[in-house]
């Protein structure tokens, strides 16, 4: 991460990283959710980033904040707002003024949804503004059954000339990307002051070590470094990043190509012989076999830090509207920005319009010979296709179940 931490002196109180909600949304880190301040632009761009997960496989969240010329702050996608989360906050407040908008990027993303209700009421003055087309599931209920405050919650209008802070921000609206049972959408931000664009869950870039908010408490990197259950792992810069890079690829193929998993009855056999067979390692139980060359996979994964479109993003949502996607690309790389901060994994990352139209090249239909055009090309070689597999299968399964409609042909 670029940007500097301005955390490190803070007292550790547990008491303040309680998030009473966790119920919610049950995921790692449940009632007990760190919080991380950075500041990416001197006194005009902040981050605060916390961790979530599945089974250890554990990965920032952020949330961004925007000083406003004007005085005050804009908040885009909050996260959970833990008594040292909002004590960051009020820091913020004291300093520039209080929190004036509260953006909600996505209409189907429960991770950064289920904060904005309980968030805003920790800043009762804040307008809160959401992407259209907002839903839930398994029941579609009003948002203020989901805690948004209704007096203050508004759709963001279509024309961004319209906002009440279109004298700093524009923003372009992709979607809703329409799914069978449900809809994708977001809302890119750009920040014409600091030349900063902010997205949400369709972008991200991988650091090749541990996060700084990842490293707070490290057991999840040391779980997946094992490899096996009866493994011993020191906590070593070395053991960190073996356990992270792991992660990572966990995280974002659920089961690459250099991933196997163990059959459960030998995985339990194995889990009597375990070093560590506490209930905080799962009794022992250790799932997982890594090849050899695992480590290729994730430096073909990162690609040396470049942007990329997250997978499951490229499998099963955004292949679904190729045009309108790409028609939203272009709208975004008319902007002139120089960094973007994504809401996962590492931020903020250096980039320009077009290596940020180039990271969607991979909706692009084939090319005939001579037809390439001002067509982008991509900076960096497509992802693995074999570390795809899982995801195809499961696009498949939810084809033949009639769940979501089949991509159309490029």
């Amino acid at each position: 991460m670029n940007g500097h931490n301005t955390q490190g002196q803070q007292i550790e109180r547990p008491g303040d990283w309680s998030w009473k909600f966790w119920l919610t949304l049950p995921i790692y880190p449940y009632g007990k959710r760190r919080s991380l301040l950075t500041e990416v632009v001197p006194n005009t761009v902040w981050t605060i980033d916390q961790v979530q997960g599945i089974f250890y496989v554990v990965v920032p969240i952020r949330m961004t904040v925007m000083k406003l010329e004007a005085g005050g702050l804009l908040v885009y996608a909050p996260v959970a707002p833990t008594p040292e989360c909002i004590g960051l906050m009020n820091a913020l407040v004291a300093a520039h003024g209080e929190v004036r908008y509260i953006i909600l990027p996505t209409i189907s993303g429960l991770e950064h949804k289920v904060f904005v209700g309980p968030f805003a009421r920790c800043f009762p003055s804040a307008q809160v503004f959401v992407a259209p087309h907002q839903w839930s599931f398994p029941l579609n209920l009003p948002l203020s059954w989901l805690g948004f405050p209704p007096d203050r919650t508004h759709t963001l209008p279509p024309n961004p000339q319209d906002a009440p802070f279109a004298s700093e921000f524009d923003y372009a609206i992709l979607g809703p990307v329409h799914l069978g049972l449900g809809r994708f959408a977001e809302v890119a931000f750009f920040h014409q002051r600091s030349h900063t664009l902010l997205v949400t869950d369709t972008l991200v870039s991988v650091p090749a070590e541990p996060p700084a908010i990842v490293q707070l408490d490290p057991y999840p990197l040391l779980y997946h470094a094992k490899d096996d259950g009866s493994d011993r792992v020191e906590d070593t810069p070395e053991t960190r990043r073996k356990g992270w890079q792991r992660m990572a690829l966990f995280a974002l193929f659920f089961r690459p190509s250099a991933l196997t998993t163990v059959d459960l009855i030998p995985s339990i056999r194995a889990a009597f012989k375990a070093s560590d067979r506490s209930r905080k390692a799962y009794f022992g139980w250790f799932p997982f076999q890594w090849s050899d060359n695992w480590q290729q996979s994730f430096v073909a994964l990162r690609g040396g830090g470049r942007l990329f479109v997250a997978p499951i993003l490229q499998t099963l949502i955004l292949n679904r509207a190729p045009q309108a996607t790409l028609e939203w690309c272009d709208r975004v790389a008319e902007w002139d920005f120089n960094q973007v901060i994504p809401c996962h994994f590492d931020a903020p990352v250096a980039v320009t319009p077009s290596q940020f139209r180039q990271a969607f090249a991979f909706l692009e239909p084939p090319l005939t010979p001579g037809s390439a055009g001002d067509r982008p090309t991509p900076n960096s070689p497509a992802l693995p296709p074999e570390d795809f597999a899982l995801l195809e299968e499961i696009d498949a399964w939810l084809i033949r179940s009639k769940i979501v409609p089949p991509a159309p042909e490029k």
